[in-house]
């Protein structure tokens, strides 16, 4: 069970976020720097990580791709269907605040957000980030915990509202899809969102409580923006992440070594315990 687990809530700086653009195990099969980067966000040595694919409406190939990264770790990886519940025994809640990490896959975030709401599953995610329990996504998955988002769930790119633990907006793929970034800057300069972030596919950014503490990234050119509208006028800043994995003796992204050693010792123990 994690430390989170059935704890008391942690002071708002500890509350983690890491919001991606794109990227992680379902668009970089052979990269994986980001989410070598979400393990390395909790100090549990064997963290229980819980995928949620809604947004793809819990198809089997963003499943497969997570169980493929996260199954040859040291860690407890498990991933919640919500149009399948009636095969889990374990209650919602109960399944959530046992993780050390919640981990939101890509698609419409329409959806993502309705399916949620029908389950009440958007209140305990806000419960879980207050326990402490570390949030991650990417696409649909990161633009729904801020203010708004750019959702391209009925077609043509447009505003949504998203649950508002993160202040401001953000819209993803810059690169992959460009054809988002032109509608929310429109959407900024008539105040219709407010302002925000606009990530390549590749980049995330990194929260404790509501600062963005740190920009990274696991491709090298890839682009961060904080964007704001002032009397109309668009003014942009250009925010440059740091390469994961780009420095000497961080080969992982941001593992410390003895956590990790750690981890691969426990992972060890538990293979030849299952071979007994």
């Amino acid at each position: 069970m994690s430390a989170a687990a059935g704890g008391a809530p942690v002071a708002p700086q500890e509350r983690t976020i890491f919001a991606m653009g794109g990227g992680g195990f379902t668009m970089e099969p052979s990269n994986p720097l980001l989410d070598d980067y979400v393990l390395s966000l909790c100090s549990a040595p064997e963290p229980r990580i819980l995928f949620l694919p809604t947004a793809a409406g819990d198809t089997a190939a963003p499943i497969n791709a997570f169980r493929e990264r996260f199954g040859g770790r040291t860690c407890v990886a498990e991933h919640l269907s919500l149009f399948r519940l009636g095969e889990t025994r374990r209650p919602l809640r109960e399944t959530v605040l046992e993780q050390d990490v919640v981990y939101v896959g890509g698609g419409s975030m329409r959806n993502l957000l309705a399916v949620w709401r029908a389950h009440e599953l958007d209140r305990i995610l806000v419960e879980a980030w207050e326990r402490g329990i570390v949030l991650a996504g990417l696409s649909a998955g990161a633009m729904c915990w801020f203010q708004a988002g750019v959702t391209r769930s009925s077609g043509p790119p447009e505003a949504l509202e998203g649950l508002g633990l993160l202040e401001g907006s953000l819209t993803v793929h810059a690169d992959g899809e460009p054809e988002r970034l032109p509608v929310w800057l429109s959407l900024l300069r008539e105040d219709a969102v407010p302002g925000g972030w606009a990530l390549d596919d590749g980049v995330g950014l990194l929260f404790r409580g509501r600062r963005l503490e740190r920009v990274v990234s696991s491709r090298p050119g890839a682009e961060a923006q904080r964007v704001d509208a002032i009397a109309g006028e668009i003014v942009r800043r250009r925010l440059e992440p740091e390469l994961l994995g780009g420095r000497a003796g961080d080969p992982l992204g941001g593992y410390d070594e003895a956590v990790e050693e750690l981890r691969r010792v426990n992972r060890l123990r538990r293979e030849r315990g299952r071979r007994r």
